[in-house]
């Protein structure tokens, strides 16, 4: 997920106001540190530098230096190769999904010591990240939602089901995530029409899910790789329908124009960042504590009015009232992604993906 300024520039007005003084507890130790985090660059580390990381080093002490990193591959391959190195290019970093499930089949993270992170405890499991003997490499931080967006000048009743983009009345009306791996077409896909993401266990399953989802290919204007370029389409009414961020299509809404984002029946799409250590880490301690910090009850709701994510911990432990938590999520069951079917079949996926949208 790309954080231009245009995707997260409200975050840190509209919810400055609401900024909590955070009630972590103070740490008794001698603060070590500065510790490097990595998130992603744009608006979104700016929000993290603005309202998170001060919060941190009142409760610990713990200065944070903060740097920008890219969402995709890149980063694993700069993480790896200064892993030869036996160096870490950040202390704790954001990873989606996609390069965490390669970086732990290469074993390039540190494992946690859970003892230290007692607010893990807050943690679902579905946002702990485990290798195969049971030791915790990765912990949700934030989560964001994809969901189906209209403009209501020219679609007055959105439609409740991601079968829309099947409906040949919207032919060469539809704007959709330009890469498989960034739109989870397939999940929507097998969610829609196939029952469940189970029909992606098998390579014949994601070829059916496939022949499938290329029916789609004649209601598609855009496949965008630039969210700013397909926000202002939908904003204007040139591509009346698509896909987009839930959070940015409530802003666009509350500025005044007529975007609608829709949580289908199905589920909207659920992605999330974890926290991930890089195997060469040294301040250990403060890491720990960071990722502790990160996973209170505050900070969560902290996130969510102020950089606009989803919270990844159960909402009923924060603060956050109905019309916040409205703004970034929504209490039906989500569609999760299949990251895994993109390690195991990356090549593959891609080129049968390209081949698809070229028509």
């Amino acid at each position: 997920m790309s954080h231009s300024v245009s995707r997260r520039r409200f975050m840190g007005t509209a919810a400055a106001t609401g900024a909590l003084a955070l009630a972590a507890p103070s740490i008794a130790r001698a603060a070590g540190g500065p510790i490097k985090v990595g998130t992603y660059g744009g608006f979104f580390e700016e929000s993290f530098k603005e309202f998170i990381y001060p919060e941190f080093t009142a409760a610990t002490g713990i200065e944070v230096q903060s740097i920008a990193v890219p969402t995709g591959e890149t980063w694993l391959v700069q993480i790896k190769n200064a892993a030869r190195a036996k160096t870490a290019p950040a202390d704790v970093s954001l990873m989606a999904g996609t390069p965490r499930n390669e970086g732990a089949g290469q074993k390039i993270f540190k494992s946690l010591d859970e003892s230290k992170i007692p607010n893990l405890k807050n943690v679902p499991d579905t946002f702990e990240d485990r290798y195969d003997d049971g030791a915790l490499f990765g912990v949700g931080a934030v989560s964001w939602y994809i969901t189906l967006c209209t403009n209501s000048d020219e679609i007055p009743e959105a439609p409740d089901s991601w079968a829309a983009f099947w409906d040949e009345q919207y032919k060469d009306k539809i704007g959709l995530l330009g890469l498989a791996s960034n739109s989870y077409l397939l999940e929507v896909t097998a969610v829609t029409h196939f029952g469940g993401t189970d029909i992606l266990d098998t390579k014949d399953g994601i070829q059916q899910v496939f022949d499938k989802l290329s029916e789609v290919v004649p209601n598609v204007r855009l496949w965008y790789k630039d969210e700013g370029a397909f926000q202002q389409a939908l904003q204007d009414g040139e591509i009346p329908m698509g896909q987009y961020y839930h959070d940015v299509a409530g802003l666009a809404a509350s500025e005044g124009f007529p975007v609608v984002s829709t949580f289908p029946k199905e589920g909207g799409i659920l992605d999330s960042g974890y926290w991930i250590v890089p195997e060469h880490a040294k301040p250990v301690d403060e890491i720990h504590e960071f990722i502790n910090f990160m996973s209170t009850p505050e900070t969560q709701a902290s996130l969510s009015r102020n950089v606009g994510t989803a919270p990844v911990i159960d909402p009923a432990l924060t603060d956050l009232t109905k019309d916040e938590l409205a703004a970034v999520s929504s209490p039906k069951a989500p569609i999760i992604p299949r990251y895994d079917i993109y390690q195991d079949h990356a090549d593959w996926i891609s080129d049968t993906w390209n081949k698809m949208i070229a028509g």
